[in-house]
């Protein structure tokens, strides 16, 4: 992947944030911030420059980034917000064929978790599947709010790590 690498270091910050910015829902700024530690050694280098850009933004540009993250199990359709990598995202936990029973307890464990934390549970939905993802809706219910966003940031970070690596490998099989 040095070679891609190579590219990666070489694009100017418009062409950067093109390709990056979405790694991190609806949050661009995130690669911007990024591009200027560059160049990155790795891909896991290019990953913790744009963690630590999010470690250090401000307290309303993470939350700002966390209620930017749909609602999951909601009705396809739905969420006009919702990007082509969320919807893929819930689609392979099977988000998107849900029981009608499913999609009340998703919508009751939702709502519950909405109105305590003030913000849209987030999980990375690729390494989970449907029954994992209620349960971690269940057991984080009982978070504090302050536990609960670094738990939050921490499953952005694992989305953004998997998606950083999907943009990469299409990259590496561009001519």
């Amino acid at each position: 992947m040095s070679r891609v690498m190579d590219r990666v270091n070489a694009l100017s910050a418009v062409r950067f944030v093109e390709l990056f910015g979405p790694i991190y829902e609806h949050s661009p700024w995130i690669a911007q911030r990024a591009h200027g530690r560059a160049p990155f050694s790795g891909h896991e280098a290019m990953l913790a420059a744009m963690a630590l850009v999010l470690e250090q933004a401000e307290e309303a540009e993470k939350m700002a980034l966390i209620r930017a993250h749909p609602e999951l199990a909601q009705r396809m359709g739905v969420d006009p917000t919702l990007t082509s990598a969320s919807a893929a995202e819930q689609a392979s936990a099977g988000l998107d064929r849900l029981t009608p029973d499913e999609f009340s307890n998703f919508r009751a464990l939702n709502e519950a978790y909405a109105a305590k934390f003030g913000m849209p549970f987030i999980i990375c939905v690729r390494r989970s599947d449907k029954q994992a993802i209620l349960n971690g809706l269940r057991t984080r219910l009982e978070n504090t709010p302050e536990a609960e966003q670094q738990t939050a940031l921490a499953e952005i970070n694992k989305i953004a790590a998997l998606r950083l690596v999907d943009v990469l490998e299409r990259l590496e099989h561009e001519v």
